[in-house]
């Protein structure tokens, strides 16, 4: 009987770990393939919501948890955690001993166990390499520092394969497969109309909004001051009859000033306002489809799923401020500054405005309509992991 590839799977935060689910799936269902679940980050931090409890709830079994020293809230911290997340990556690395190693997008923590894995000979692909995101969270460096490290890359969509291949990587290594997310989303496999109703009190016949606003790393010691526009704007739409859900940051640099500008905001707001650690993807979802195609309203902030993983949904999106700045975008997306004002009328907008609306219902969605862990899966199993894949040539 031919072994099973054994593949690595690192994730450091709870938006990551949605995105990797359907890709877990795909992995623990292909017969030539066996994962390994490698939790690190915020999953094992009780300020961001302790989220190792919803991937146990998913039915994976975590192999290794990788603690990483994020102990403050300044870009100091976050480089810190950079050396102590490689030097803690390596060595559950050496102990598993993967023949391949799956890393996500461009956080920190993935950066540190990229590193790890390329240094240490382990072939290693990542996901969502090639975006464009210009607004100041050190995103785009990260990504394409490790898309220069990886073997392998899984892009989202053709853009971005386009600019991987313009950094010389070989067109071999490159896969186009879409948006992961969209896997689940095109199974239905979040919560239903009546379980959202039930489990957050939520009614068809006033419009919501799902607000999660992250720090601008670069700006981390701003990050207080550019949320409380927000907070304004949402108390305005609450006291407009508004249902509204808010949901912690990830524990980027600021992270951690605007969860305490949230709960001191929280201790005075209204009754129509909750506020949530963590919703989980199955009830994000969920939330999302309910104001899509049920209640009305938006999803606010400047999370990237709010570009992403909205149009599948019909559900418009209110981006607040720069983190997403270039960001490839369906059209139901509208942008506004840290301003109240803007935010509160950009809501209104999704309300009432016709042609918008139109725009969402068409569900138009430039990432792809599915299939990417499948796809994922069947490049894992099938490449070689020889010397041709070890050794990068660079095409320019």
């Amino acid at each position: 009987m031919t072994r099973k590839r054994v593949v690595a799977v690192f994730t450091g935060n709870r938006a990551e770990y949605g995105l990797q689910f359907p890709i877990l799936k795909a992995i623990a269902a292909h017969p030539r393939l066996s994962y390994r679940l490698i939790v690190s980050g915020a999953h094992l931090d009780p300020h961001f919501g302790k989220t190792m409890a919803e991937i146990k709830k998913d039915g994976f079994r975590v192999h290794a948890e990788v603690k990483i020293d994020m102990a403050g809230d300044t870009l100091f911290s976050t480089a810190n955690a950079i050396g102590t997340g490689i030097v803690s990556m390596s060595r559950a690395l050496k102990r598993m001993r993967p023949d391949i190693l799956v890393v996500y997008a461009d956080r920190f923590e993935g950066f540190a166990a990229l590193v790890a894995g390329t240094q240490m000979r382990i072939p290693t692909a990542h996901i969502e390499g090639g975006d464009i995101t210009e607004g100041g969270a050190l995103d785009d460096s990260v990504r394409h520092a490790m898309t220069k490290l990886a073997h392998l890359h899984f892009t989202t969509n053709a853009d971005a394969r386009r600019r991987i291949m313009a950094m010389g990587e070989e067109p071999w290594r490159v896969h186009d497969v879409g948006f992961p997310a969209i896997d689940l989303i095109a199974a239905r496999c979040f919560a239903d109309a009546r379980q959202v109703r039930d489990r957050f009190g939520l009614c068809e016949d006033r419009p919501a909004a799902l607000f999660t606003q992250h720090s601008v790393t670069t700006q981390f010691d701003q990050a207080a001051a550019q949320i409380r526009p927000s907070l304004r704007a949402l108390d305005i739409l609450a006291r407009r009859g508004v249902q509204v859900l808010v949901t912690y940051p990830i524990n980027d640099a600021g992270g951690r000033a605007i969860i305490k500008e949230i709960e001191s905001w929280g201790r005075r707001s209204r009754p129509d306002i909750q506020i949530h650690q963590n919703l989980g993807r199955y009830n994000y979802h969920g939330v999302l489809d309910f104001i899509g195609r049920r209640s009305g309203g938006a999803c606010l902030g400047n999370s990237s799923s709010g570009i992403k993983e909205t149009p599948a949904f019909l559900c418009p999106a209110i981006n607040i401020g720069s983190r997403q700045d270039g960001r490839l975008r369906a059209r139901n997306v509208i942008d506004t500054a840290y301003d109240a004002k803007q935010i509160t009328e950009a809501f209104e907008r999704c309300l009432g405005d016709r042609r918008f609306l139109k725009k969402c219902r068409a569900g138009d969605n430039p990432y792809g309509n599915g299939r990417s862990g499948k796809k994922i899966a069947s490049v894992l199993a099938r490449v070689d992991l020889g010397a041709r894949l070890i050794v990068k040539k660079m095409t320019l």
